[in-house]
């Protein structure tokens, strides 16, 4: 697969918008082997619609080869040092939890507006993941298509630009953070109401790279064949930082520090 990176105007997009589609990030042919072992988890058949009998179901960590190939792609590895900074993200030796979306009467029970927390405080381990404002644990938010998904089957629901809204928020209580919980409780959700909504839609193989704290959401499945996506953090090797003698920024420490003003 061609290592060919991101353009310019693309990187533009992920600053300003806070994502960037990818596609045919990994090959469509490593998607079908993916949704194969996913199907051989579930217990489910993919020509039997009975046995779809909850509105989604989650795979816990996937490593098999398929999936370490789908997240390891010299394309994907080209767009992680433009939007991350070379050697300063962790390659996956997995592929995360897989929520797999089924056409379903019943509400799934997880559709809600939120941004991704990636750590708890030493003196808390429960409750809801924190973030800080250097985005401590996650250098990017990841959504990766195993099937392929148009408007009715469940897409990850995407509120563009809200990633700018987000870093004031976390600035006055510095590298602690906060519960995303908390966060939400600042009216984060209600004052990005009114940005354009986006679909995270496409091919198997396609793959978004988001900011890690774009505000996003699940929703219901309208479609008629089971959706398969992964959400995995791309972890940091270092945390972003947002004051560089050099001024080497990358593409999601800029997208910080215009949400901060600077």
């Amino acid at each position: 697969m061609s290592s060919s990176g991101l353009s310019v105007t693309q990187v533009k997009e992920f600053i300003e918008n806070g994502f960037i589609r990818v596609e045919e990030a990994f090959p469509a042919e490593v998607a079908a082997e993916c949704r194969a072992i996913c199907w051989q988890e579930t217990g489910c058949g993919p020509d039997a619609p009975a046995t779809w009998t909850e509105p989604v179901i989650r795979l816990g960590s996937c490593a098999q080869e398929p999936f370490r190939q789908a997240a390891n792609t010299p394309r994907l590895r080209q767009a992680f040092d433009q939007l991350v900074g070379a050697g300063r993200w962790l390659p996956r030796k997995s592929i995360g939890t897989i929520p797999i979306r089924f056409p379903h009467p019943q509400a799934p029970g997880d559709d809600g507006w939120h941004i991704d927390g990636s750590y708890h405080p030493q003196e808390q381990q429960s409750g809801p993941p924190w973030v800080n404002v250097r985005s401590r644990g996650r250098a990017l938010l990841m959504l990766f298509l195993f099937s392929d998904t148009a408007e009715n089957d469940a897409p990850t629901r995407i509120r563009v630009g809200s990633h700018l809204d987000v870093p004031s928020r976390l600035e006055a209580v510095g590298e602690d953070g906060m519960s995303t919980g908390d966060l939400a409780a600042t009216g984060l959700f209600e004052v990005t109401a009114h940005l354009p909504q986006a679909l995270a839609t496409g091919e198997a193989g396609d793959v978004y790279l988001c900011h890690p704290f774009l505000v996003h959401a699940a929703q219901p499945h309208r479609g008629t064949s089971p959706r398969f996506l992964a959400q995995p953090p791309l972890y940091p090797a270092e945390q972003y930082r947002l004051e560089r003698p050099d001024g080497c920024y990358s593409p999601v420490e800029l997208a910080i520090r215009r949400g901060l003003g600077k």
